[in-house]
């Protein structure tokens, strides 16, 4: 025998042994019911709430099989798929039941399962009835990662889940290997996109022009989008930008055999504070980065002793935050550490102490983004504040700086100014310089939107006929109707003049929040006229040559450009395009949105 056909034997036999092993460890874990289920909270981005839960499943910690890969390939090898896939169903749905999980169960199926004759498709069904978990409440999400040729054959599989009451999702958009085709044969309620497009989609433009693509399929589809793989503050947001439904990701929550059922706070706050209460308020120019002040910043393990000398050599500076591998964990502030340092025997009862032991652990922290006028409501709200109080700002939940009380007030005072300055006098919305300077921003930061050039048809006339007080009356109707209709988190609404508005769209959902303003503009315009005009479905007015000329009830057009950032070099290009769309809508009838997708 050759020398070198000796090591290659050796291997073959190592190999078949292995196999032996996996294979009785198989066993074992079917035998005995040796799984373990995790569970991972999915989000609701609207409002920073609890959807469900995605299970996953865990083989013996001290085993081969200790990963799903490894448990389902040995599954697979060995012909006992169909066992492992009803296991692990059963195994989570008990978990869940036991857990008292609130919202929706999302149970991974492998679809090679779906298509094999021994699948059990009942049994899952039965042991929820007998657990009293109702099948609308658990969606039968389809793990992409092995090729599937027979779509009928899986179609037919998804749809009797269906007839029983299930969801359908697939998992990993565009990781696996016919994720498109497979969201085509089945259509799915849910879709989730795989974590390569969402890591570092705040910094990169074609991931963002990827997700903002398959969210545009999916409202044509009534299919909701989950991002997978949210790890970080800049990844939340710009998921929530582009108007995705839900999220799922470290940032959240790590998958755990007793999962959180209340967010961390930092979650819910940044729900709270996102909101906004007032309409017609103009909208958001700044953010907390415009506050940042380079502090120098100790650790915990630092005593008072060098607290006191840092507050000495820097007496303009009011407190020291505390910081511990980049993360913020408390603050010293100045009047509080010298009555305490300065106290009869406080310099030698306390001085080598470590200052963990008295730093305030609960200051208020707030992320770069967070906009002023919401950080401003938050320490009206939340704090009893005094004018030399300081708050620490971070990016991304690692420290940035420091921010005062007094710098946020004058901030929040040149941004009121500067609005009141360039608002549209009759709605108080933003008017055209504004408008400029948040385009502008977009393209700096390669941000895709969709710009939507508002105008009403016939409202000369009516405006004429009945005076200015009531046209003015129908204005403000439109600037509230938009508005409302718009995404007051995302969305930017301008008032150029007269009756044409603007809107610039983040919010991924902008066509259907089109259709919605015009369903409700329909609904609504015909009672600002009387009864007479009402019923005639228009009025008569003379036109620019003096004659009289019958002008149907006012209708609304609306023309939309889908921004890219490349395609447009400032707000003066896009100004032409969202003209000349909003004079396609005018020429159809009625009500109507025209849309333009530029493709060079």
């Amino acid at each position: 025998m050759p020398a070198d056909q000796e090591p290659q034997h050796r291997v073959q036999r190592k190999a078949g042994s292995m196999h032996i092993s996996l294979l009785k460890a198989l066993d074992a874990v079917l035998e005995k019911r040796l799984l373990t289920p995790l569970f991972q909270p999915i989000i609701t981005l609207r409002d920073n709430a609890i959807y469900g839960y995605e299970a996953l499943i865990r083989g013996p910690s001290d085993g081969p099989l200790h990963a799903p890969l490894s448990l389902f390939d040995a599954a697979q090898r060995s012909g006992q798929l169909a066992e492992l896939e009803l296991l692990c169903q059963q195994t989570i749905l008990e978990g869940y039941k036991r857990l008292n999980l609130p919202g929706k169960l999302f149970l991974n199926v492998n679809p090679i399962y779906l298509t094999q004759d021994n699948c059990q498709y009942s049994q899952t069904l039965v042991h929820m009835r007998a657990l009293g978990i109702d099948a609308g409440r658990v969606v039968m999400e389809l793990t992409e990662h092995t090729p599937t040729h027979d779509y009928e054959l899986l179609r037919e599989a998804a749809m009797h889940y269906k007839s029983m009451g299930f969801e359908i999702a697939i998992d990993d958009l565009g990781a696996g290997y016919a994720g498109l085709r497979l969201w085509n044969e089945l259509r799915p309620d849910y879709v989730k996109i795989d974590m390569h497009f969402v890591q570092g989609i705040h910094e990169d433009r074609s991931k963002r022009q990827f997700v903002h693509s398959i969210q545009e399929i999916a409202l044509g589809l009534n299919c909701k989008i989950v991002a997978e793989g949210v790890e970080t503050e800049g990844e939340y947001q710009a998921i929530r930008e582009l108007g995705i439904n839900y999220g799922q990701g470290y940032y959240f929550a790590r998958p755990s055999p007793a999962p959180l059922i209340v967010l961390p706070p930092h979650i819910s706050l940044a729900a709270r504070f996102w909101a906004n209460d007032d309409p017609l308020q103009a909208q958001r120019t700044l953010t907390a980065a415009a506050l940042v002040t380079d502090r120098r910043a100790a650790g915990p393990d630092a005593t008072l002793h060098q607290m006191a000398d840092i507050f000495y050599a820097e007496e303009s500076i009011t407190s020291i935050p505390i910081v511990q591998n980049g993360l913020p964990v408390g603050i010293i502030r100045r009047l509080p550490f010298m009555q305490l340092y300065a106290s009869r025997y406080g310099r030698d009862l306390y001085g080598k102490k470590s200052i963990a032991q008295f730093m305030d652990t609960q200051p208020l922290i707030v992320d770069k983004d967070m906009p002023l006028e919401k950080l401003s409501r938050l320490v009206a709200n939340e704090m009893e504040w005094r004018i030399n109080d300081d708050f620490i700002i971070t990016g991304d939940g690692r420290y940035m700086g420091m921010g005062t009380l007094l710098r946020l007030l004058q901030k929040i005072t040149d941004l009121q100014v500067h609005n009141a300055r360039y608002a549209n006098p009759l709605t108080l919305l933003p008017g055209t310089v504004p408008l400029h300077e948040r385009i502008d921003k977009l393209l700096h930061d390669e941000r895709c939107f969709t710009a939507c050039y508002c105008d009403l048809d016939n409202f000369k006339p009516f405006n004429d006929s009945y005076g200015y007080d009531r046209g003015d009356e129908v204005i403000k109707y439109l600037a509230q109707l938009l508005v409302e209709t718009s995404d007051r988190q995302r969305d930017f609404v301008g008032h150029i003049g007269g009756d044409d508005f603007i809107i610039l769209f983040l919010s991924g959902d902008w066509w259907e929040r089109c259709a919605s303003i015009l369903r409700r503009f329909e609904r609504d315009i015909p009672e600002f006229y009387q009864d007479k005009h009402r019923a005639e479905g228009g009025l008569t007015a003379r036109d620019r040559r003096g004659g009289d000329v019958f002008y149907p009830i006012m209708t609304l057009s609306i023309g939309a450009v889908e921004i890219i950032p490349s395609r447009f070099g400032s707000h003066h290009d896009i100004a032409v395009a969202a003209s000349a769309a909003k004079a396609m809508a005018k020429q159809m009838n009625g009500n109507a949105l025209f849309v333009e997708r530029r493709r060079n």
